[in-house]
């Protein structure tokens, strides 16, 4: 399997989590600003892998998966943010962070691997 397949499964597993969650932050919480934009976010970084692996020039690939690294980044920050205001329990946080900072590294290596 390729490295671009295995982010793409990952990211959207990923996704999957993220909209699992939001549903969990609404019914449970009834909070629906902060759970509004990890959707956004976090649903994003598989759409931007999707759209580099059928980019129309290896310039574009890289570019879209620069964007889905600033969509990881903005989902870690909407999971820190989750946490700290009591909406996430410490291992919610702590699973999640993981996966988006696992998908986090597989973006910049494959980034730093087409620049090369």
């Amino acid at each position: 399997m390729s490295t671009e397949s295995i982010i793409k499964q990952k990211s959207l597993l990923f996704a999957q989590r993220i909209v699992q969650m939001y549903r969990y932050l609404v019914k449970e919480h009834r909070e629906t600003v902060l759970s509004k934009q990890i959707l956004r976010s976090g649903t994003s970084i598989g759409a931007n892998v999707a759209e580099a692996i059928y980019g129309s020039s290896r310039k574009d690939f890289v570019a879209k998966l620069q964007i889905a690294r600033k969509e990881a980044a903005e989902t870690a920050y909407w999971l820190e943010l989750l946490y700290k205001s009591s909406f996430l329990t410490k291992d919610q946080y702590s699973s999640m962070q993981n996966d988006c900072r696992e998908l986090m590294a597989m973006l910049s290596s494959s980034i730093k691997n087409c620049e090369e």
